[in-house]
């Protein structure tokens, strides 16, 4: 604790320095011809759509770097820097990146922050795990799933927030971003078909996941899966989970002959590990948070949403 309040003091002051001091530090009134517009994005998943949408025009940069879990990530003033000097900052909202809040009320720069999740309705904790809400309230970290993007048809509001404000911005290329979000929205579609495609192989009384904390809602939700536990309780990692919780969530598993147990690149699989070798389940691992490298298996959003849909299929089925 004493630690995070030490960096969280450091970005701050740097923020001050940085916004205080020379202009270039500012986003440009108006685009130079050739300029590109400087956007940092928060996420991979993120500034992937950003880049999808963007194409040419934009210069982009993404703050978490591949692998990184967006829950526990702390930024440094390094980081700090690239905020205060970007056009555009987008980020998924619903309280995932609760490392910005400072960063952006230190920088001033409210108004140049896109949530791409705006428009979405959010899942509650309550409405995802119905019989562990009570118990799990104090691991959720916030009202609201932030994980909208595990729905492509979510990611379609992100497009239409990402290309207004890159219109807005640079109203030059505002033709070139429409048409660019036109191409994207179609593939998202194509996904849309081809997830429900793959989903219809598993039987409807075998769509039980259980992860290592509350990320698939809302394709469960869409796809008609079962989100039956979790082994941290709620949608953030940072928790770790009781003894009382762990035995209620192994004899859920025993009772429902779950056999698999789907963990995030970005976590630490030793609670689920000693977890899954308990109720004799396998332990198969997912992208939640982040893509995989441009040389892995889930290099764009939509290779990552191919590759987690074959895992539970190939797994549930």
């Amino acid at each position: 604790m004493v630690k995070r309040t030490l960096v969280g003091l450091v970005l701050m002051a740097t923020m001050l320095l940085l916004t205080s001091c020379a202009g270039s530090a500012q986003p440009s009134p108006t685009l130079q011809d050739g300029q590109k517009v400087r956007v940092l994005a928060t996420t991979t998943l993120v500034g992937d759509v950003v880049k999808q949408v963007g194409g040419e025009w934009v210069d982009l940069h993404v703050l978490l770097p591949v692998g990184a879990d967006p829950h526990s990530f702390e930024p440094t003033p390094q980081d700090a820097a690239k905020l205060a000097q970007a056009d555009l900052i987008f980020a998924n909202g619903l309280d995932l990146e609760a490392f910005l809040e400072p960063l952006i009320e230190s920088a001033g720069a409210a108004e140049r922050v896109v949530y791409v999740s705006e428009g979405i309705e959010p899942l509650s904790l309550a409405a995802e795990v119905h019989d562990h809400a009570e118990e799990s309230a104090g691991h959720s970290h916030g009202e609201f799933d932030p994980h909208v993007w595990m729905d492509p048809n979510n990611v379609m509001v992100w497009v239409d927030n990402i290309e207004k404000a890159l219109s807005a911005r640079d109203p030059a290329h505002a033709a070139g971003y429409a048409e660019n979000a036109r191409a994207y929205r179609q593939a998202l579609k194509d996904l849309d078909a081809w997830i429900r495609e793959q989903v219809a192989q598993v039987p409807v009384e075998k769509r039980k996941i259980v992860t290592d904390h509350l990320v698939f809602g809302y394709f469960a939700q869409r796809y008609g899966f079962e989100q039956v536990g979790a082994v941290v309780p709620g949608f953030s990692t940072l928790s770790a989970p009781s003894a009382q919780e762990l035995a209620g969530l192994e004899a859920q598993i025993r009772a429902l002959g779950v056999k698999t147990i789907f963990v995030g690149s970005t976590v630490n699989p030793a609670v689920a590990q000693r977890l899954a070798e308990d109720v004799g389940a396998k332990i198969v691992t997912v992208y939640t948070g982040s893509l995989s490298p441009a040389d892995g298996p889930a290099a764009t959003y939509l290779d990552f949403m191919r590759y987690n849909v074959l895992a539970l299929v190939n797994n549930l089925k």
